[in-house]
């Protein structure tokens, strides 16, 4: 039999944004704004509100339970560009492991440094519990996250420092394996259509270089100031139609790839009967040009799985020697496709033996 005279348990009401502030004492849009990651106040009133969150228990939202259990169950992603295959390759990667593991993964676009980076990790990171990053960054981004103590991973190359963890393949290395390539296909006049923004570029160029030491070969070096097929199309025909035209093109990327390809063949030119065109990434678009396009596979979906497997054990702490930082080198490949031929005797009779070089930009 119920007791009428004992009035039923009322439940706790949930608190409210306007509660926090009020317990903080800040308004309810500096609360929004530090929840969300939108702006960064003193120390004193960020630790005002993480106490207020944490003495009321708001959790309105991931983010403001994260600040109770210390974990939001995100992890961040910051990728060059969303338009280039390569980078969705790679967080597909990342993605998988990360669901596996019952973790969101959230990405931002740094637009090949057009947005503010320093602003968009400052904002990111306050909604994930790790970060995989590019190694090529700017310097200010690379150095604040050094210093922000959130566990990060690098991708595309070493990055130095105690505690640095990143994973990638070796550009030199793929660019050398990429020369010897086209060196055995008898090709000695090479053009270089390269991205100097981009640290992997100088590497892959150095890699070429090396591959053609010794060859008789003469290389030419180019610069574009987007890695995108536009401005693939933008050079070549300062690049292939030149006094002295090359027998193949390497490009930065394969989108840059693409645009020359598809310019030479509306500049009359036969690929790879006239010019030879080889790129890096292996994105999925190369295999269905025509001709299907030479490339270097450098184990985009695999480099974000290896990076979050590591993001994930640096948070929960399962990674040891820590001060020393780690390096992993994947293992890339040269895909020969059509674009890539024999070149011709006759073409190369008349060639001579000059020495390796390089030659300014017309």
């Amino acid at each position: 039999m119920t007791d009428e005279a004992t009035p039923p348990a009322r439940r706790r009401k949930a608190a409210t944004i306007r509660d926090v502030a009020e317990a903080a004492g800040v308004s309810t849009a500096t609360v929004s704004k530090f929840i969300n990651g939108g702006q960064r106040f003193t120390r004193e009133v960020e630790d005002r509100v993480t106490q207020a969150i944490r003495d009321l228990g708001y959790s309105s939202n991931p983010m403001a339970r994260g600040m109770i259990t210390g974990q939001t169950g995100n992890v961040g992603i910051v990728i060059l560009d969303i338009c280039n295959p390569h980078f969705t390759s790679l967080v597909k990667g990342a993605s998988g492991v990360a669901t596996r593991a019952g973790l969101n993964l959230l990405f931002a676009d740094a637009a090949e440094g057009h947005t503010p980076e320093l602003t968009m990790l400052q904002a990111l990171s306050r909604r994930v519990d790790g970060l995989i990053v590019s190694a090529r960054l700017s310097e200010p981004a690379l150095d604040w996250l050094r210093h922000s103590g959130l566990p990060v991973v690098y991708y595309g190359g070493q990055q130095p420092g105690a505690g640095c963890y990143s994973v990638g393949a070796d550009n030199r290395v793929s660019a050398l394996m990429l020369g010897r390539h086209l060196r055995d296909l008898g090709h000695r006049r090479i053009s270089y259509i390269g991205f100097s923004s981009a640290r992997w570029s100088t590497e892959r160029w150095q890699g070429l270089q090396e591959a053609f030491a010794g060859s008789g070969g003469v290389l030419r070096r180019f610069d574009v100031e987007a890695a995108v097929a536009e401005e693939g199309e933008r050079v070549a025909s300062s690049v292939l139609l030149c006094a002295e035209p090359p027998d193949a093109v390497v490009t930065y990327n394969d989108l840059l790839a693409l645009g020359v390809l598809g310019q030479a063949q509306a500049l009359g030119l036969k690929v790879p009967d006239d010019v030879s065109i080889a790129g890096f990434d292996n994105i999925v678009y190369g295999r269905y040009a025509s001709p299907a396009l030479t490339t270097v596979d450098t184990a985009s979906e695999k480099t974000g799985e290896i990076a979050m497997q590591r993001l994930i054990e640096r948070i929960r702490g399962d990674v040891p020697g820590e001060a020393a930082g780690v390096h992993e080198t994947l293992t890339s490949r040269v895909v020969a496709r059509g674009s890539t031929a024999r070149r011709g005797a006759g073409r190369l009779s008349g060639l001579g033996a000059p020495e390796l070089g390089t030659v300014p930009t017309p």
